[in-house]
């Protein structure tokens, strides 16, 4: 009622309105971002966001590439979760070659993605405590992701942008170290992470700063399609991993956190509980993991060993086919999706039996909900427009493809 009170008085108004250029390269909006906006002192009249500094034509850069080479360009989406990218390619081209995966390869997946999925949300909510004014939590949870990315390292070789797995499982079985890295991990990180949330959760400082800042209904946030923690957050319980279960998800019970004011507060209580049910999904995979394959039978999709490749002929007609993408792809459509850090991230593919996609696109969360930003900080103070973009937990590689 206020905020409407607020601009009825606008009609009237007969001073000068400010123009403010938030971006795109101003620190706090932690990204290539820019909002033009109109501002009435300092509260927010209106907001104008511009996208396009980070362009890269993902799409059609997949276009010119065997299957196996697009993993890379998804890393570059959600740079925060890369596993969940490169794997929901993965299972996109799976879907289209009706690939089936041993159940040892669908729990390593789980494994894989959940871990991403709290390096994600440990990097949203420690920011929102730093735009906050709060920097201890950051520098708590920072090293936890450190040991997460010391995981993806021991797994793939790289650390931010992984290039994890293979389309039909996974590259490598975990290796000895892995295990015991995941194993320490899971004893010492939630004590640790329970001490973040003792910092914020109810901080009273932090909770003045961030209830009501941003908010959004759930019917507002569905008719601009909201997905993921931002949609959970205003109280819809939709996740992907429960409607369309995927990699086995179905084999694990898993509570879906909500909120009910879709403000920052919520968005970070939701991802807080996100973290807990994803370690309890680590946990419950990693001592159920089955024995088996770790890679489905098709060895178009993978590299055979080193020393088969010198002497065995069969292995070097195989290495020749996948580096050079000569694998067999049937025509077809197919659209998969999975649960990523911010929501739900598809895979529409269209493909005319040829070497590269004939159509790829990328279904990229932060894109679609990032058009509700000027509605949610109409009205607001400046400062909250920060604390709100934050929350949303925006990724610039996700709004240009």
């Amino acid at each position: 009622m206020q905020v409407q009170s607020y601009f009825s008085q606008l009609d009237n108004f007969e001073g000068e309105l400010a123009t403010l250029n938030l971006g795109p390269t101003h620190p706090a909006t932690h990204g290539i971002f820019q909002n033009v906006l109109k501002m009435d002192g300092e509260k927010i009249v209106s907001a104008e966001p511009t996208i396009g500094y980070i362009h890269r034509a993902f799409e059609k850069l997949a276009e010119r590439r065997p299957f196996n080479q697009v993993t890379p360009i998804t890393d570059r989406l959600n740079y925060c979760s890369s596993p969940i990218n490169n794997m929901g390619w993965h299972m996109t081209v799976e879907k289209l070659a009706k690939i089936e995966l041993p159940k040892r390869a669908q729990y390593m997946r789980i494994i894989i993605m959940e871990l991403s999925r709290i390096a994600d949300h440990l990097v949203c909510n420690s920011v929102i405590g730093v735009d906050t004014g709060a920097l201890t939590g950051f520098t708590y949870v920072f090293q936890e992701r450190e040991r997460i990315y010391d995981l993806f390292e021991e797994v793939c070789g790289t650390r931010l942008t992984t290039n994890i797995g293979r389309i039909g499982g996974m590259e490598r079985d975990f290796s000895p170290r892995f295990h015991r890295l995941l194993k320490d991990f899971l004893k010492t990180f939630p004590p640790k992470f329970e001490e973040f949330g003792s910092l914020l959760e109810r901080n009273r400082i932090f909770m003045d700063r961030c209830i009501g800042a941003g908010p959004i209904t759930a019917d507002k946030a569905l008719s601009y399609g909201f997905t993921g923690p931002n949609l959970r957050a205003a109280g819809v319980d939709y996740d992907v991993r429960v409607m369309e279960p995927y990699s086995s998800y179905n084999d694990f019970d898993f509570t879906i956190p909500v909120g009910e004011n879709g403000d920052t507060y919520d968005r970070f209580m939701v991802r807080q509980e996100e973290i807990r049910q994803s370690l309890k999904l680590i946990n419950d995979a990693y001592n159920n993991l089955p024995e088996g394959a770790y890679h489905a039978d098709v060895p178009d999709y993978y590299l055979p060993d080193k020393p088969d490749v010198y002497t065995k002929m069969e292995a070097l007609i195989y290495h020749f086919k996948v580096v050079m993408g000569e694998v067999p792809i049937p025509k077809g459509e197919v659209y998969h999706a999975v649960e990523g850090g911010n929501g739900e991230l598809g895979f529409y593919l269209t493909s005319d039996g040829g070497r590269t996609p004939y159509r790829l696109h990328f279904r990229r969360p932060c894109f679609i909900f990032y058009q509700a930003y000027p509605e949610m900080i109409k009205g607001a103070m400046l400062s909250d427009a920060i604390l709100t973009m934050s929350s949303m937990n925006v990724i610039a590689g996700e709004l240009d493809a």
